[in-house]
């Protein structure tokens, strides 16, 4: 399985767009590769290089396995966004306070249907996924603010 962006390449620079220096939009994401039996995919994007933890960015579940990815500034349909660490529903973007950091764009490919509230963390996710991934793919991009 294999997730990319025409935004940023794998290990690239994300453009401050889709960053709370820009226009905070969500990037486009491509899937492919997704094994046939998949149920639904799930994309966690977190900063592992956060000061306290890593910092939780965005979570979308039961994403239709047949898509084909996430277009700009959007969520598939019939999809449920999580709440990140800034504490809101839906995509928050690249905001370090310095430094430059990563951000883990991960997809998960289930043989199941994740069944719970969109107030569910990163944490929660975790959890229920245990035992029921296929496959998975992860895409890294990464962001440093301008002072």
């Amino acid at each position: 399985m294999k997730i990319t962006s025409d935004a940023f390449p794998h290990q690239g620079q994300i453009p401050s767009k889709y960053t709370c220096d820009g226009n905070n939009f969500s990037p486009g994401l491509e899937f492919s590769e997704v094994p046939a039996q998949a149920k639904s995919l799930v994309l966690i994007c977190d900063d592992p290089d956060a000061l306290a933890k890593t910092w939780v960015h965005w979570t979308v579940w039961n994403i239709n396995p047949a898509s084909t990815g996430i277009p700009e500034g959007s969520v598939p349909e019939g999809a449920v966004q999580g709440v990140t660490d800034f504490g809101e529903v839906g995509y928050g973007g690249p905001c370090p306070p310095g430094g430059t950091h990563r951000y883990f764009f991960k997809l998960y490919a289930l043989d199941t249907v994740l069944k719970f509230p969109y107030q569910a963390t990163k944490e929660d996710i975790e959890k229920e996924i245990e035992g029921h991934i296929l496959d998975q793919a992860e895409l890294i991009g990464t962001y440093s603010r301008e002072k």
